[in-house]
């Protein structure tokens, strides 16, 4: 078992467990995901937070940005100013399966990122 957590974030792996092998967690909420439901979340939130990133220095000081990934069943956000961003997402894998949503305060949502672009996403 692999465990990341900080102050209102988890991400958990459990390879015994199946199919839901993973356990993410917010302030307040937690939910199962499949192995590559996890993967994807991880590698999407990643991307979304490099683009943030390649965008940040074009913003001035008092603009927010608000940016959005969709990738098949996986829908993302990050909301927020250059030096702070907040993350929300739902998954909704189809007809007969369990949908999630999710959402990650500022503080929380750059330390959980930071533990997935070290690989703590799957």
């Amino acid at each position: 078992m692999r465990v990341q957590e900080g102050e209102g974030w988890r991400w958990l792996e459990d390879s015994a467990r199946h199919p839901f092998s993973f356990l993410i967690g917010g302030q307040g909420w937690a939910s199962e995901l499949t192995a590559e439901e996890a993967r994807g979340l991880g590698q999407a939130l990643v991307q979304l937070v490099q683009e943030h990133h390649d965008l940040a220095s074009q913003l001035m000081a008092e603009e927010s940005i608000s940016i959005e990934l969709e990738r098949g069943p996986l829908w993302i956000a990050l909301e927020g100013d250059r030096n702070a961003w907040s993350l929300r997402f739902v998954l909704t894998p189809g007809a007969d399966c369990r949908a999630v949503e999710g959402s990650w305060l500022p503080g929380p949502s750059a330390a959980l990122v930071a533990a997935l672009a070290q690989g703590a996403g799957g």
